[in-house]
């Protein structure tokens, strides 16, 4: 079932997630949520989508990036739910990204964060995971964490000139500033 996306200003998007109990878990109940943003974000076109974003203030991610989606060398996430991610920076080397939001529609800015992350997560089955990401990759990640903690990737914008909408920059910026026409947004 596809879900109602929360937009920027709604409270549910400021507030930290619920870290979600080993009961919840192995109970099985998130089997549906987890689905229906599943289904929302294919509807949206998105790469990713955070709990909240579908007004379930619950630490859970979804994601499915393509390979080489803004750099060749990119390695694909597969379609991957992470309960209670905890995203941990492995080096002080930044890059700067486009991102966009299905939170916040038809706007891009650049944000600068670490190029290369550690993520420690727990699958729907119970069984505890942990991955490095880098490039575009850690980046997805880390946007959609900072979901679960009440941030917008709208705070993270290092240069407030870079935060224009998607149509413009296709028409005007999109050929000479590197990023493929048809950006898939971030949850």
């Amino acid at each position: 079932m596809i879900l109602k996306v929360a937009r920027m200003g709604h409270p549910v998007l400021r507030q930290p997630a619920r870290e979600v109990t080993g009961r919840e878990i192995a109970s099985g109940v998130l089997g549906q949520i987890l689905a229906d943003m599943f289904d929302t974000m294919d509807e949206y076109e998105g790469i990713g989508l955070a709990a909240p974003q579908v007004h379930v203030s619950l630490r859970l991610i979804v994601l499915e990036v393509p390979a080489g989606l803004r750099d060749p060398r990119d390695p694909a996430i597969p379609r991957t739910a992470m309960i209670n991610p905890v995203v941990t920076p492995i080096t002080d080397e930044t890059m700067q990204n486009w991102e966009g939001c299905l939170s916040v529609p038809d706007l891009i800015g650049q944000v600068e964060r670490p190029r290369k992350v550690h993520v420690a997560w727990t699958a729907p089955d119970g069984i505890a995971h942990q991955q490095e990401f880098e490039g575009f990759p850690a980046a997805a990640v880390q946007h959609e964490a900072d979901h679960l903690d009440g941030v917008l990737y709208v705070e993270r914008i290092g240069d407030m000139k870079t935060f224009q909408f998607t149509r413009e920059f296709s028409r005007f910026h999109a050929r000479t500033d590197g990023v493929p026409e048809g950006h898939e947004d971030e949850g």
